[in-house]
């Protein structure tokens, strides 16, 4: 698929050994985790229990790595094929979304758990807050590769790009001459279909607010022409019946960019497709304009923003709770 990746948003140990293997080779060229998708495998999976059996007496953050790392390595060696052929084949672990306001210990986490990991197709996964930023300056200038994540508004996106580009020129000219493969990619992860469930409005009838806001973000990352870091369309599964399942996917198909979806998103969507023309921001702005005030968008940004990290957050206690 040139120009344009899908990634698979979900993990599970059982699954990268079948399923996962058969997207690989038809549909996917990457995957992405976070605290909810670990949280479902490991309180679900009997696979997993087995594991923690084994694992008993270790204390309940060090049982949730163990369990999330030995997935990760495996999804990162399931995808070293496309990695090596430059088609992406990265895979995404979020660090403890607890840190989510607390700059030094986020950068520990994050090079303490790629550290673990030891693939180069892994990227650490940082959410995009104020004290975040820095993080993501110093993973990159470091060689990590980074998925910034919960990003809803431009402002979020424009900071994603400057820290992921300011430490991108960093590492590239301590290290000139190094492989290409060496050297770290990026993609800010701009959450989608959060926005049309918040405003509860019909997508068909008043045009989808989650998609123009997204084209926003998207136009800002393209027009710096920077290849290394990326648009990823993330919360893309449809929370609207009357929508059909790839909706987000085939609304989103700009040229040079990532979505990363469910599994019947994924099944869903047919790869006969036609790239989609990004609307310029003064046709965004007319159409937003016409569905939702600006007021009113400002105050989604902050309570989605603020409901994704609880959310992260509640799903990761849920999981260290079940492993005490």
């Amino acid at each position: 698929m040139k120009n344009f990746s899908l990634w698979c948003d979900f993990i599970e140990n059982n699954f990268l050994e079948k399923e996962f293997l058969n997207l690989l080779n038809f549909k996917v060229n990457g995957a992405t985790s976070n605290p909810s998708i670990f949280k479902n495998a490991i309180l679900n999976s009997l696979f997993y229990k087995d594991q923690i059996v084994k694992l008993k007496g270790k204390k309940a953050k060090e049982i949730y790595e163990e369990l999330a790392i030995n997935d990760i390595k495996k999804a990162a060696d399931k995808l070293m094929p496309h990695f090596l052929n430059f088609n992406d084949g990265f895979i995404s672990l979020e660090i403890d979304p607890r840190f989510y306001d607390h700059t030094s210990l986020s950068l520990g986490e994050a090079k303490r758990l790629y550290s673990a990991i030891s693939k180069e197709n892994v990227m650490m996964k940082i959410p995009a807050t104020e004290a975040s930023y820095e993080v993501m300056y110093e993973l990159m200038k470091e060689g990590v590769s980074v998925n910034a994540t919960l990003v809803f508004s431009q402002d979020q996106g424009k900071k994603c790009f400057d820290a992921l580009n300011e430490g991108l020129k960093y590492f590239n000219q301590k290290n000139p001459y190094l492989n290409k493969t060496k050297t770290p990619k990026a993609v800010i992860s701009i959450f989608v279909s959060r926005f049309d469930k918040f405003f509860d409005i019909k997508v068909l009838e008043q045009g989808s607010i989650g998609v123009l806001n997204a084209n926003l973000i998207y136009n800002d990352i393209i027009k710096n022409n920077q290849s290394n870091i990326r648009a990823l369309f993330a919360s893309t599964g449809v929370k609207d019946n009357s929508l059909y399942k790839d909706y987000y996917i085939k609304e989103l198909l700009f040229e040079d960019s990532v979505n990363t979806a469910p599994l019947d998103a994924i099944y869903a969507f047919n790869e006969d497709y036609t790239f989609k023309t990004p609307l310029d921001n003064t046709e965004i702005y007319a159409k937003l304009n016409q569905i939702v005030s600006l007021y009113d968008l400002q105050k989604a940004y902050k309570s989605l923003m603020d409901d994704g990290l609880e959310q992260f957050c509640i799903a990761y206690e849920d999981i260290l709770s079940a492993l005490s």
